[in-house]
């Protein structure tokens, strides 16, 4: 592994001193740099050595004082660890062919958990792996738990070389790593008593397991597996068992620790929780409190009451469409707005799948050509490849912008995203 230099940004150090596009850096303050993250670890000093290699010959770099100036330089991105297991329910193994390859990676690599957030199952660490997380305190970690029952985990994830998980999290949270976990419910399998054992089992490491996700399984039209899905009365079931705990670890712990998905409150027709009981929404992209946050912003904010005339439209999966659709008739009480929202099916996964994050271009273009009357198209980023303009089925957002013949924009999936959208289009018809 080495850090590679693939950008000098405009703002830094890195330009005054010299260093180029291509070093690789070898060592910072002595300590071997092998890829980003050891770079964001020893960099943190504001007197810095830089020992860098250079069309094989290797230079020196003193930095003396920087006082919170960044450094300046992005590294290449590192080959990712992926995952060896075969789970029953896995999401990448139930994609068409012929998709861009990237969505076939199956991440499992520990430093995309610690960067971004992407979980992990804890079966494919290395001694030197779990001996970096422990020295450079790598945490929090994103952690697929599923269950804690040894047998059974193994079976779910096809592995049967699948280490024991709580030993696992007993050796990180004594070293005061801080996990969050996550149970992918799978009617018959992992539900019942062997979700209540799974979360009395994960609560005994609390602060360290500092909060618990139960999600729904999410089975596309492609699925070959024999999971079942969520139904109706496996959410309430559910929701019943971790209502249980949650008032309990409350009165234990001031924190209810354990969260159910928005999508299974849905499915079981039941009312979120007062939205403080969130915290700080330490899984909200794995869909827990995304739309009680999204409420709770919706009534704290303040609407002008006049705008420059502008016609906007928006669209959303089917799970999201009553929250958007409330919103869009608070927003068109201003003068001068109109928003209307187009919910999406989803064709290309199957209508199982209901949130806007799995949409596709050309199920948007369906659903919306020959209906929209607006001056723009609001399109949701968690739609797109991130970092790009591009949907799961390779259309882009300039191609639905020339089969309608209006503007499109990527926003914010929050209703901060929304209404500077709406401004946008507004100065830009100016």
């Amino acid at each position: 592994m080495s850090a590679i230099i693939s950008n000098i940004t405009e703002d830094g150090i890195a330009r005054k001193i010299g260093l180029k596009k291509g070093d690789v850096i070898l060592s910072i303050n002595e300590n071997p740099v092998k890829d980003v993250i050891d770079y964001m670890y020893w960099s943190k000093d504001s007197a810095i050595n830089l020992e860098i290699q250079r069309s094989n010959k290797t230079h020196s770099f003193k930095i003396k004082e920087r006082e919170g100036i960044p450094l300046g330089v992005e590294i290449k991105p590192y080959r990712i660890k992926t995952c060896r297991n075969k789970c029953l329910f896995c999401f990448v193994n139930q994609l068409p062919k012929g998709m861009r390859k990237t969505l076939y990676l199956k991440d499992d690599d520990y430093r995309m958990s610690f960067i971004y957030g992407n979980y992990i199952t804890l079966t494919n660490l290395s001694a030197s792996d779990k001996k970096r997380i422990i020295a450079q305190k790598l945490s929090p970690l994103y952690i697929s738990v599923h269950t804690t029952n040894n047998d059974l985990r193994k079976k779910m994830l096809g592995n049967p070389k699948a280490p024991n998980v709580l030993k696992e999290i007993l050796e990180f949270t004594t070293y005061k790593i801080r996990l969050h976990a996550q149970i992918v419910l799978c009617p018959g399998l992992n539900d019942g008593e062997e979700l209540s054992r799974t979360i009395k089992d994960l609560q005994k490491f609390y602060p360290y397991v500092a909060s618990i996700a139960v999600v729904p399984v999410g089975l596309t039209k492609y699925k070959k597996a024999g999971i079942k899905p969520v139904g109706k009365s496996d959410a309430i079931k559910a929701l019943e068992t971790v209502k249980n705990f949650r008032r309990r670890f409350k009165k234990r712990h001031g924190d209810p620790i354990v969260h159910l998905a928005d999508e299974l409150y849905l499915k079981a027709e039941a009312a979120f929780p007062p939205f403080k009981e969130y915290g700080d929404l330490p899984q909200i992209e794995n869909g827990v409190g995304l739309i009680p946050s999204f409420l709770h912003c919706s009534k704290k904010l303040k609407l002008p009451k006049k705008i420059k005339p502008v016609k906007a439209a928006v669209v959303t999966g089917a799970s999201f469409m009553p929250y958007l659709e409330e919103f869009a008739r608070k927003l068109n009480s201003i003068e001068g707005l109109g928003l209307d929202v187009f919910k999406v099916d989803n064709k290309f996964f199957g209508s199982s799948i209901t949130v806007a994050g799995l949409l596709t271009g050309k199920d948007i273009l369906k659903t919306i050509v020959g209906k929209i009357k607006a001056d723009c198209l609001l399109v949701p980023d968690v739609m797109l490849k991130e970092g790009s303009d591009m949907f799961l089925d390779n259309v882009t957002l300039n191609d639905i912008e020339e089969s309608l013949g209006i503007n499109v924009k990527a926003i914010d999936s929050t209703i901060d995203g929304i209404m500077k959208g709406i401004q946008d289009e507004c100065k830009r018809q100016d």
